[in-house]
This record gives C-alpha cells, sequence and structure tokens, in this order.
C-alpha cells in the first residue's frame, strides 16, 4: 500500500518550528508581564454619562407606578441600582418611603380569557415589598400597596417647598465602576382611586368646582359620559355632556350594600334619580362588557364578581382595548322615523384601582332616554 508516514520536507520543518516557538515566546512574555506589572483582570465599562431621563418623579398613591428612563450610555451589563440619601429637601429623614407593604405580583400572565375569579387569582400571589423600589432594570416602582395613610401626599395647597419633598440619590454600579446620580424628587400625588378623576380635587381629595364656576363652592365638576344618538325622551333632542350642559354625568363610587367585596355594580338612574331598569338597554352584551363573572340581573341593575384592579394588567384586551381603561358601554335601539332602527348608546372608559365593592352610576339629569318608538 506504500508508506503511511507523511514526510515534512526541511523547509517546512522549519516554518513549524517557528511558530510554536513564537506562540510559546507570547504565551510565556504575557503571562511575566502580568506577573512583572501586576495587570488587573479586564473589567466592564461604566460611562461618566450614565443618566436617567426623568428625575422629578410624581407618582399617585394606591396604584402600580413605573418610572423609567434609565440611559446606560453604551455601559456593560448587569448594572446593579441602589437607592442611597434619603432626605426631606431640609436634611430631615425619610421614613416612610421604603414602608414593607403586601401587594400582588404576577407569576403568570393575564391574557383577558380567563374564565372565573379563581383562574385570575392562581396567576398571581402576594409578597411583601418596599412600597418604593428601583428595579434591576432602572426603573422605579411605586406599587399599590402605597396609601395616603402609609405615604404622606404632597401640600394639599399644591406647593412644591423643599421642605416638603423627599430627595434621594442613585448608586450606579458594575464591575468597572460606580456612579452617583444625584437629587432626584419624588413628590407623591394622593390616592385617586378611580379614572377619570375629574370630579375631586387631586391636590386635596375634595370635590373639584365647575370649571366654568371655579369660585361658586355650591358647583362641582362630574365625570361626564359619551352619549351617541341618544334621544331626549321630551325634547326629542340629542342629549349632550359637556361643560356647559350636563344632560348625564356619572359617579363612580363605593357599593354602599349588596357586595361581597369584590363587586362592580353598572346602575342607570333616570331624571327622578331612581334606577332605570336594564331590560330597556336591549343591545348591551353585559357578559362581554366588563371581565367578570356571575352575572345578577336585576330591575335595577346589573352586578358582576371581578378582580381588582380594573384593568388588571395596563395591555390590550376584549375587555380594555386601549390596556389602560375597561369599557362600560349600554345601548338601545328603538324604530326611528320611517321605520328605520336606530341604535343609542352611552358609556365611561374607567380604570378602578382599589379593590372592594363598587359601583359606575349614569345619570340622566335633564331628560331620560327616549326608549319609544316613533
Amino acid at each position: 500500500m506504500g508508506n503511511k508516514n507523511i514526510k515534512i520536507n526541511s523547509p517546512m520543518k522549519l516554518i513549524i518550528y517557528k511558530y510554536f516557538a513564537l506562540l510559546l515566546l507570547t504565551v510565556t512574555l504575557f503571562s511575566s508581564c502580568k506577573k512583572i506589572f501586576d495587570l488587573p483582570d479586564e473589567k466592564d465599562y461604566m460611562s461618566n454619562n450614565v443618566n436617567f431621563s426623568n428625575k422629578i418623579l410624581e407618582p399617585i398613591i394606591g396604584r402600580t407606578n413605573l418610572i423609567g428612563g434609565f440611559n446606560s450610555d453604551n455601559s456593560t451589563n448587569p448594572i446593579t441600582f441602589e437607592i442611597v440619601n434619603v432626605r426631606f429637601g431640609d436634611g430631615k429623614p425619610v421614613s416612610d418611603l421604603f414602608t414593607t407593604a403586601p401587594t400582588y405580583v404576577w407569576t403568570a400572565p393575564y391574557t383577558g380569557l380567563e374564565k372565573s375569579l379563581a383562574e385570575i387569582e392562581a396567576k398571581r400571589k402576594i409578597e411583601t415589598h418596599p412600597i418604593f423600589e428601583i428595579r434591576s432594570s432602572g426603573e422605579f416602582i411605586l406599587w399599590p400597596s402605597a396609601t395616603n395613610q402609609i405615604l404622606k401626599p404632597r401640600p394639599t395647597d399644591s406647593t412644591n417647598f423643599s421642605q416638603d419633598t423627599r430627595f434621594f440619590d442613585v448608586k450606579v454600579k458594575n464591575t468597572g465602576g460606580e456612579r452617583l446620580i444625584r437629587d432626584f424628587q419624588i413628590r407623591p400625588f394622593r390616592e385617586r382611586p378611580y379614572e377619570p378623576s375629574n370630579d375631586f380635587n387631586a391636590y386635596t381629595g375634595l370635590p373639584a368646582p365647575d370649571p366654568n364656576f371655579p369660585f361658586d363652592q355650591k358647583r362641582r365638576d362630574y365625570i361626564r359620559p359619551y352619549l351617541n344618538n341618544v334621544i331626549g325622551a321630551t325634547s326629542s333632542l340629542n342629549l349632550v355632556s359637556n361643560n356647559e350642559k350636563k344632560d348625564a354625568v356619572v359617579y363612580i363610587r363605593p357599593l354602599t350594600s349588596g357586595g361581597n367585596g369584590h363587586s362592580l355594580r353598572i346602575v342607570v338612574l333616570g331624571t327622578d334619580s331612581l334606577p332605570i331598569d336594564p331590560k330597556f338597554f336591549n343591545e348591551t352584551v353585559w357578559d362581554k362588557m366588563i371581565h367578570g363573572f356571575n352575572i345578577q340581573k336585576t330591575d335595577k341593575y346589573v352586578q358582576y364578581d371581578v378582580a381588582y384592579p380594573i384593568p388588571l394588567v395596563e395591555i390590550p384586551t376584549s375587555y380594555a382595548r386601549g390596556g389602560s381603561r375597561a369599557k362600560a358601554e349600554l345601548s338601545y335601539s328603538r324604530l326611528g322615523f320611517g321605520g328605520t332602527r336606530t341604535v343609542g348608546s352611552f358609556g365611561v372608559d374607567f380604570a378602578i384601582y382599589k379593590a372592594g365593592d363598587w359601583e359606575i352610576v349614569f345619570h340622566f339629569k335633564n331628560e331620560n332616554p327616549k326608549f319609544a318608538n316613533e
């Protein structure tokens, strides 16, 4: 078969010997230099320009507030963050910002397709956290477990004096170094347990004045529903709700009786302040409107068992198309002129952040809707 040994001629041998000799010399010199000059191991990069886009934080107490804006300027991950030097503007210590309290944490994704309260609750658990934290992403979070009693809100007179403002610094660190970003401010607004919340003052929590008569203490502002083709029973004109005329208003308020600790009731009141039977709203798809269960329909209201907050997560679902608001919309049809069927609807895009028993009340103050055919 011939000689199986591979023969290498002398010039080739010389090249190979030189290559290995050079490689060995390089390794030896590098090792020697590290020992002689005590060269450090390679470190991560920490930019001098790491920063946050927003250093004045104005969260609303009682709901999940995620506030981002960290700019790493290409610094090497992982980066750690630590809140330090927390104080009021006059130097007084801050003791309430890191109070621990139990709060819900999701352990599986909420989709809006869950078929029961039990299925929803199986996707989250209660953990104890400081009410204010900075996450590994550099995002600040004020947990919904914060309350006005735990965390004192900003002053009711809307001032921003230094002595009323909490200041803090953030230490940003990786193996390449650390930076201290100074003088963040946090000015929390008092709890607003629902939205829209234009019916009360964000600073005082008292009823908000009528925007057209701001100094008249007898007049107040209201949540206003949208009205589409809602005709007045007396005038046969389109009803409206705006700053000038409020044919209908909305109240979002605690339910005083008939709740079970996790209920939501929808009520429509007429001009006599008595409930209008929900059967008149014959085009309303009640079971698709709210992500609720065990629907109760009476001649005075429709009520659901729900999980709070509403919406549970700010993602688009069939119950919260925009992500941040749910929708309570009632509709009805009747025969108009010429025998054509006409549909009227009204509603409000809303959120409720505080668990309990609540009701959304639509109140027709000047005229009731016209349900009769022409």
